[in-house]
């Protein structure tokens, strides 16, 4: 479903809310038998005070991304995340309640006895989800209407994506392709005068996915997709298929009036307070947090590389303006010899050992963070490349320069679903990304991204 512009499973909706009410239930009850009601306070307060710990428990195991892609590793990774995430958000809920001169009546051996409680009872519910999900009568049955290359992609999504894995391919129908690549056998064959909606009688189909690239000269049969709507069946063109599947605008699947026309996209200045506001808030934050790191990292570069700590890059921002960007240097002076600029590579030898340690943890960033106070950049938007970069991306690959539509920012939507990019079909894959959040951006998604941006610096994910 659509939350805020932004697509998330049904099912996570369902697993959060779900795990909330056991975590407060837990404690709640916990606390209740331990102590009693009586010596407590009154039972209002005790359920307000459950609720607490219970959000901050949900916070934890979403940076723990118990939540995400991750959440579907298996179980047992994702029980450790759990314990993990109980543990932080116990001891935020102490170290909150100790700050406020709060006591709180679930803290304590009561809140232990509940927390130990809901892990056990999350850990068999997240064993009956991964169980229950895998059960094919429970998969929504889809079925492609066309079978050219952009069609034929479909099942490489499902395979792929750990969210597609809930559904079944049924079958490609053929429209008036003249080659068709998708296999034989993954065929659906038509009887004489037979419809799409015979066909989806017949194999219990809940969507048809549209990948006919030419509509013209009956390519589109409107009127067979137009009587499955009005029965009930989801018709999706394939560039929402893969929005909604894979959090990416595919290129190879888009067309310009798709873009024109498609919902999203929206500019005005409600939208531009209410992003500056966030940007000030969450760089004056993460400032204050990351100013002893920020120091350590200074006085660590000077120590074993020497002066100077900073290196300064032309990036292109918003609108194709070219602004300057401060990092923490992490390679050797002479990185690039010949002034020409160089994609950096896995274990690339013109880094530093400190300087690898702080691009693991992405401490080299940091620095951006007063590009963000200038309004250079945003906080979440996508990555800034070097104007020698852009140049050559966007003669080869369609739609780079859209991208440029808003500011680029310290993090974003493909940093954290695609690791680093050192190459042109790198560059492909993360402008995807950057698409979709052109096209989705709010304040809920940059906030999504924050928190998944916490799991990639935790787990050290695409750095280089």
């Amino acid at each position: 479903m659509r939350l805020f512009s932004h697509y998330v499973p049904r099912n996570t909706l369902f697993i959060a809310v779900l795990e909330a009410l056991i975590l407060a239930a837990s404690v709640y009850l916990a606390a209740i038998l331990w102590t009693g009601p009586g010596s407590i306070g009154s039972a209002d307060r005790l359920a307000v005070e459950s609720f607490i710990l219970a959000g901050s428990m949900l916070l934890a195991m979403g940076l723990m991304g118990v939540y995400g892609q991750s959440s579907i590793e298996g179980w047992k990774t994702t029980l450790i995340r759990l314990v993990i995430a109980a543990g932080v958000g116990f001891a935020v809920v102490g170290l909150l309640s100790r700050g406020l001169n709060e006591t709180l009546a679930v803290l304590g051996i009561p809140g232990a006895v509940g927390v130990a409680g809901a892990l056990a009872l999350i850990s068999v519910e997240r064993l009956v989800v991964f169980r229950w999900e895998g059960a094919k009568a429970l998969r929504p049955q889809v079925m492609v209407l066309g079978t050219g290359s952009r069609a034929s992609r479909v099942d490489d999504i499902v395979r792929a994506q750990p969210s597609a894995r809930r559904m079944d391919i049924v079958g490609f129908v053929a429209s008036n392709e003249e080659e068709h690549y998708v296999p034989e056998r993954r065929l659906i064959q038509r009887g004489e005068g037979e419809r799409l909606w015979d066909l989806v009688r017949r194999y219990g189909i809940n969507e048809i996915i549209v990948g006919v690239r030419d509509r013209r000269n009956g390519g589109l049969p409107t009127e067979e997709l137009l009587e499955c709507r009005l029965h009930g069946v989801r018709v999706t063109y394939l560039t929402d298929f893969f929005e909604r599947e894979t959090g990416q605008i595919r290129v190879e699947s888009l067309n310009t009036s798709w873009l024109i026309f498609s919902e999203g996209f929206r500019r005005n200045s409600m939208r531009n307070i209410v992003k500056r506001t966030f940007d000030i808030v969450a760089s004056g934050g993460l400032l204050v947090v990351t100013a002893p790191i920020m120091a350590v990292t200074t006085l660590a570069i000077l120590l074993t590389m020497g002066r100077p700590v900073f290196y300064k890059q032309q990036r292109v921002g918003e609108r194709g303006q070219v602004f300057t960007i401060r990092k923490f240097r992490s390679m050797c002076n002479d990185a690039e010899k010949d002034g020409k600029a160089v994609w950096a590579m896995t274990d690339d030898d013109r880094i530093t050992p400190v300087g690898r340690v702080i691009r693991l943890l992405r401490i080299d960033e940091l620095p951006q963070i007063f590009n963000v106070f200038r309004g250079d950049m945003s906080f979440v938007g996508p990555r800034p490349e070097r104007p020698e970069f852009v140049s050559d991306l966007a003669e080869q690959i369609p739609y780079y320069d859209a991208r440029h539509s808003i500011k680029p920012g310290i993090t974003g939507w493909a940093q954290v679903r695609y690791a680093y990019g050192a190459s042109v079909e790198d560059a492909r894959q993360k402008l995807q990304y950057d698409l979709y959040y052109v096209k989705n951006h709010t304040l809920f998604l940059d906030i999504m991204i924050l928190l998944d941006t916490v799991q990639v610096v935790l787990f050290g994910k695409g750095a280089r």
